[in-house]
């Protein structure tokens, strides 16, 4: 019994980490209607810019951190200016088409001034079992995944509050309502999409980091937004309490499957395990756990 709550709890923590570049995926369609195919190459852009001015410039970590969230909050006003203010009001089938040559620019642009080799990001966070749970439950799970989940959780709750509570985060929810009521009112709309796409380069820098950390800052972290394309189909593209949901359900289902399934089928099902519960859950409710239902009439 504490094999499986070790690989529930991991999987669930796994979850949390999936959910939070899920988010970064639902700020930019909640908003703008546009599925932002570049998220993942501005987690690979962040978490490498991050350790690239800690081994080529000899900064510390700690001064790199706030010197990338500039670095990433300028590139997300600037993908809002240069990319997508041009193209408003045309087909979202353009617009997505954008976000996918936006990605392949980031990514040649993040291994242009960085290099291409694979980089090693310390954070002070050992991946070593918790004590206190070992000692306490004696369940092995891992301090760093207990920490990460943690960092992301904060995130999640500020931007909650940020939403919620702050005159921002009331323009927000107007322009994700209706785009031309919000422009009625005088809420300048353009503004208000720098202020997402910037938010999204945080959230990317964050989430990079914390994938870079266990798994290497390389180019495979480009493909981290892949995985949250079940988070989202299960969550919904324009709920944030879905992403954070579906993160834990396709987290938890994943290491599940890797551990009690694929020894049956040879192994490797932790990669397409997600997508074949996303498909199946399409079938049943195509817009999500927190999604809006459409009624289509014949």
């Amino acid at each position: 019994m504490n094999f499986f709550f070790e690989v529930l709890i991991g999987g669930l923590l796994s979850g949390v980490m999936y959910a939070l570049v899920a988010i970064g995926f639902v700020l930019i369609y909640k908003a703008s209607g546009v599925f932002n195919f570049a998220q993942g190459a501005m987690v690979f852009f962040a978490a490498l810019t991050c350790v690239g001015m800690v081994d080529q410039f000899g900064l510390s970590l700690w001064l790199a951190v706030p010197l990338t969230i500039v670095v990433m909050i300028m590139l997300g006003i600037a993908i809002e200016r240069v990319v997508l203010r041009p193209l408003v009001n045309q087909p979202e089938i353009t617009l997505f088409m954008a976000t996918i040559g936006l990605a392949f620019f980031i990514e040649g642009l993040a291994q242009l001034v960085w290099g291409a080799q694979v980089h090693k990001l310390e954070l002070p966070i050992e991946d070593v079992p918790s004590e206190y749970l070992m000692e306490k439950f004696n369940i092995l799970v891992s301090q760093f995944d207990i920490m990460a989940a943690g960092v992301c959780a904060l995130l999640v709750t500020t931007l909650a509050l940020m939403f919620a509570k702050t005159k921002v985060g009331r323009a927000l929810r107007a322009v994700a309502d209706d785009h031309q009521a919000a422009l009625a009112v005088g809420i300048p709309l353009q503004r208000i999409w720098a202020v997402l796409w910037a938010v999204a380069g945080l959230v990317a820098l964050v989430a990079g980091m914390l994938w870079g950390a266990r798994n290497g800052v390389q180019f495979a972290l480009t493909f981290v937004a892949l995985k949250a394309l079940p988070v989202l189909i299960l969550g919904g593209f324009t709920s944030m309490p879905g992403a954070i949901i579906g993160g834990l359900i396709i987290g938890a289902s994943e290491k599940m499957a890797e551990v009690y399934i694929g020894p049956l089928v040879g192994g490797g099902i932790e990669g397409w395990f997600p997508y074949v519960l996303a498909l199946l859950f399409l079938l049943v409710r195509p817009e999500g756990l927190f999604g809006e239902k459409i009624i289509r009439r014949i």
